[in-house]
């Protein structure tokens, strides 16, 4: 069997058939790749010309040669013959001029529960396979090294409805959900035109927790790219609105009940926290998430909301609405995608993403190879002289 070259109509079915597969390795990311540059092809391996395996692979210029790389992947129906695929993609790299091959597979290393304790063994061959073949692997990591994601904390979305999904979370993010339905909270797809006011969100949100956004073209390109495959969700409530609702469910409050006080005082808390928003203000947009779908998952990329603005707790709300909408197209999992890999209280964004009971999965990790190793110090050293 050697290496073929796909279109993207082929690669695209061959893509339907393949459980587990994420979004960048579909042709949606294929066209946004390129659009930003890259030179992407389709790769298969194929027997008796049914396809095996196959794989986005995007190369870009790097002094000296190409960068080569293949990035939560490659997708298969046959997983005897990865290793085949692996070794024939060192001769395609070399033949294509590349000065290192990088390879991120998607395989899932260990699984782990929602509090990081592993619940089965580690899956060590996929190390062992690919540093047989010539491999360098980077290591197992924890963080974001290079701005990759290792670990993904996913929830499972089979069997539930709406209902028994709600109540599968946490009592906090029950809670938190109900209280954004209280305040009137609602949830849209944005308009294109709204791009500029989404990524606003986003960038207010890095600077709080020291991540930088995307420019302004990335939103623009994947926004037309991606089409109906990507979700751009935004929170908002019309203040107005939020308290004539309110002021009429404090008003049918049973006086006689002896959960009334209580309840009074919840709700006039939410009252006088409207009253002290701009008088003006007919919509606030209070937060943002952006979802890429596939047939296999549905993966919660990236996503902001205003600190000042926590009260209305939205973004409970929005992964309760993205998660409702995987139920209405039949995808089975809810892919929250960032952690850190670390489970000693410090990453705030893994609390955050507890509270809905998923499960933790950690992928392999980044594999190297050089095609010409003495070529690649060289330039390495060339590229330290010339302060690059």
């Amino acid at each position: 069997m050697t290496l073929t070259l796909l279109t993207k109509e082929e690669f695209q079915r061959y893509s339907e058939k393949v459980s587990g597969h994420s979004f960048m390795q579909s042709v949606q990311m294929g066209d946004l790749l390129e659009a930003r540059g890259a030179q992407v092809v389709y790769l298969s391996l194929k027997k008796e010309g049914e396809i095996q395996v196959a794989a986005l692979v995007y190369s870009l210029p790097m002094l000296g040669g190409l960068h080569m790389e293949l990035n939560s992947g490659p997708i298969y129906t046959q997983k005897s013959v990865l290793s085949e695929f692996y070794q024939s993609l060192k001769g395609y790299a070399k033949q294509r001029g590349a000065i290192e091959l990088i390879v991120k597979p998607y395989e899932t290393y260990q699984t782990f529960d929602s509090d990081g304790n592993p619940i089965d063994e580690e899956e060590k061959s996929i190390i062992q396979e690919l540093c047989s073949l010539g491999y360098q692997f980077d290591g197992l990591k924890t963080g974001y090294p290079n701005g990759e994601i290792f670990w993904h904390y996913v929830k499972d979305l089979k069997g539930f409805d709406e209902e028994s999904l709600l109540k599968s979370f946490n009592k906090n993010s029950v809670r938190n959900t109900h209280s954004a339905l209280d305040y009137g909270v609602a949830i849209r797809s944005a308009e294109r035109e709204e791009i500029p006011l989404f990524k606003k969100i986003i960038e207010e949100t890095g600077k709080r927790q020291g991540f930088e956004d995307k420019n302004l073209d990335y939103y623009y390109k994947l926004y037309d790219i991606f089409e109906d495959k990507a979700a751009f969700l935004i929170a908002e409530v019309n203040p107005k609105q939020s308290i004539e609702a309110l002021t009429m469910k404090q008003a049918s409050l049973d006086e006689k009940s002896k959960n009334f006080k209580q309840q009074y005082q919840a709700i006039q808390k939410k009252l006088d926290f409207l009253d002290s928003l701009p008088s003006a203000s007919d919509r606030i947009l209070l937060a943002c998430a952006l979802i890429i779908y596939t047939n296999s998952e549905a993966t919660y990329l990236f996503g902001g909301s205003y600190a000042n603005l926590q009260k209305f707790s939205a973004p409970f709300l929005l992964q309760y609405y993205a998660m409702k909408q995987a139920l209405h197209k039949d995808i089975p999992a809810y892919n929250f995608f960032g952690i850190q890999g670390l489970f000693d209280g410090s990453d705030g964004v893994l609390r955050f993403k507890q509270n809905f009971n998923g499960y933790i999965v950690r992928k392999p990790g980044t594999f190297r190879y050089y095609p010409n190793p003495f070529k690649f110090k060289c330039l390495q050293v060339l590229k330290k002289l010339m302060g690059r």
